[in-house]
């Protein structure tokens, strides 16, 4: 059934059914059992990390996540649910069309149904480690994070844009627009960070090399978009955005507002003011 995905949509390459533990539970030919279990634990930690940007994209009471989109030049790489704590993760050529593959993914985990649930596993929390998670919390709100009058700009001038935040090279905030305090920064870099290397992970299944060029990820929820977007000299670019918001424009528009220079520490030193 897994097959039905390339056998069926023109440009798709393969596709990888694993739990939430980064566990394979099936896939298409044409993939090494080394290849499979570097897809599973890749995608395992993307989704983990896709749900904790939650929070980027505004506030809502469901938070629900829908799927990840990763963008190479050679490829896409796509993640959905699939049932409770099961993962279904497609790669497709640059051409493929995407609406055919997403019917194709959705219709397979309907097929599959209750099959590929895996109950997750539940680790209590330590009381005393929540304590100071709290305590360090509330240490670090407040902590103002230097505005970027560029990606001000861009959030304020297109509807529904809500935050954007800068990383350097090293995955540290650089700069972001107004709202963003080092809290939320520090939380969203290290997962973006994180975010990043999976997807990097995921360039030879889409068709390529790992060192092929990575383009974007894009998280969507029903609340709205959380999305990393390569900006030069091995810096990237986090940003978010109600549901409603037109993405492309907000993309289009972050990386005409970013010089080359953005990755360094001084880059965008002009413009910069303290929160």
């Amino acid at each position: 059934m897994v097959q039905d995905i390339v056998t069926n949509v023109p440009k798709a390459r393969h596709a990888v059914v694993l739990s939430a533990d980064g566990i394979p539970r099936g896939s298409t030919d044409g993939l090494t059992a080394a290849d499979v279990g570097t897809v599973s634990a890749a995608m395992a930690g993307m989704q983990s990390l896709s749900r904790a940007t939650a929070h980027f994209a505004g506030a809502s009471q469901t938070r629900e996540w829908i799927q990840t989109v990763i963008e190479f030049q050679h490829g896409w790489v796509f993640l959905i649910g699939a049932g409770q704590g099961a993962y279904l993760a497609a790669a497709a050529e640059p051409d493929v069309d995407m609406e055919q593959l997403s019917f194709r993914m959705n219709r397979l985990v309907a097929r599959l149904g209750s099959n590929l649930t895996a109950p997750p596993r539940v680790i209590p929390a330590d009381p005393a480690a929540a304590g100071e998670g709290a305590q360090a919390s509330q240490h670090r709100a407040g902590r103002a994070v230097a505005v970027l009058d560029q990606l001000d700009k861009v959030v304020a001038s297109v509807p529904g844009a809500l935050h954007a935040l800068l990383l350097g090279a090293d995955g540290l905030p650089r700069g972001a627009s107004a709202g963003i305090d080092r809290d939320l920064a520090d939380t969203i870099s290290a997962a973006m960070t994180g975010i990043h290397a999976y997807s990097r992970a995921t360039a030879p299944f889409a068709g390529g090399a790992r060192d092929d060029e990575w383009s974007q990820t894009v998280i969507e929820f029903q609340h709205g978009w959380v999305f990393l977007i390569a900006a030069g000299e091995g810096a990237f670019l986090a940003a978010a955005a109600e549901h409603d918001c037109d993405i492309e424009e907000f993309t289009v528009r972050l990386s005409d507002a970013m010089p080359p220079q953005a990755a360094s520490r001084t880059g965008w030193g002009e413009g910069v003011g303290d929160a």
